[in-house]
């Protein structure tokens, strides 16, 4: 984990339970009697969330529409912080100079809501579900957050990903995206029916997760590696618009394909950065067009 992110140490649930008491009634016993809550239950862990962005990114509301993506905070903090590491790097930009591209934001708004909280950064988030769209905008309404530092931005055709999103103003210091990971609806539900099993030790023909997810979310034709080729020849249309290119990898076998597809854009310069939240290992990518970055 980063060293600047702020569950390094884990859960403080005193703390939580003050900040969100609605998360007292989902805490139990772990561990060596250490507290914790069920991660196989969906309100638990919706509740965990709510309780984390209130304690420690200043968003006093937050919630989700029944089956979209609850994602875990700590590892969405590591990916802006590593960002941050590239940003302090390569560039002389000032919190308030920053501005990023949330690819697929989400009904959770997720990034936008913890760069903000934690780095004061500005965001425009993109999103192609309607229902997505209403709640994160309700979210940003909510939690009174001003317009120009977070909103969203509909794509009207699902087959781009940057083409159709910027104007010709735009200027990102960075893009930020957690592509669709599986090729079809069987492929995700059948992955969506192991995580249960594994969390609970029982079987279900439909899985209702922690995580929850909507097709957009879960699933591109194609999958991942198709996603992150789209966006890759997408980004050479746009490099004086965005500084830095980043998508995560969630498969470490992609690697190679990833690598060998930037190459055939030729960026000025392109990273893999690792990263862990406990057993759990995750990557991402960056490249820019930018050749005249600090070095």
């Amino acid at each position: 984990m980063h060293p600047n992110n702020l569950h390094i140490e884990g859960y403080d649930f005193e703390k939580l339970t003050k900040s969100y008491p609605k998360l007292k009634d989902f805490v139990i016993d772990g561990k060596a009697g250490r507290p914790t809550i069920s991660f196989s239950n969906p309100e638990a862990v919706k509740s965990l969330n709510a309780a984390l962005l209130k304690a420690y990114y200043k968003v006093n509301y937050w919630d989700i529409p029944e089956g979209y993506l609850c994602p875990p905070i700590p590892g969405r903090a590591d990916y802006l912080l590593a960002i941050e590491d590239i940003l302090d790097t390569t560039t002389d930009l000032k919190a308030s100079m920053i501005k990023g591209l949330d690819l697929g934001t989400g009904a959770n708004l997720i990034y936008p809501l913890i760069g903000k909280g934690m780095l004061d950064w500005r965001f425009v988030g993109t999103e192609v579900d309607d229902v997505a769209i209403e709640n994160a905008v309700n979210l940003i309404k909510k939690n009174k957050i001003n317009p120009k530092d977070i909103s969203v931005r509909k794509q009207e055709d699902s087959k781009h990903i940057l083409e159709g999103i910027l104007r010709k103003e735009d200027r990102f210091a960075f893009c930020i995206c957690n592509p669709p990971f599986h090729k079809s609806a069987k492929e995700a539900l059948a992955s969506s029916q192991r995580k249960v099993r594994n969390l609970t030790g029982k079987r279900t023909k439909k899985p209702k997760l922690n995580f929850g997810g909507q097709s957009t979310e879960l699933w591109c034709e194609g999958g991942e590696l198709a996603f992150i080729h789209q966006l890759i020849e997408e980004s050479k249309d746009f490099g004086d618009q965005v500084i830095w290119f980043t998508t995560l990898v969630s498969k470490s076998s992609n690697m190679g394909a990833v690598q060998k597809f930037l190459r055939g854009v030729k960026p000025a310069e392109s990273h893999i950065i690792d990263m862990g939240q406990g057993q759990k290992k995750s990557r991402f990518v960056a490249w820019t067009f930018n050749k005249e970055l600090k070095k």
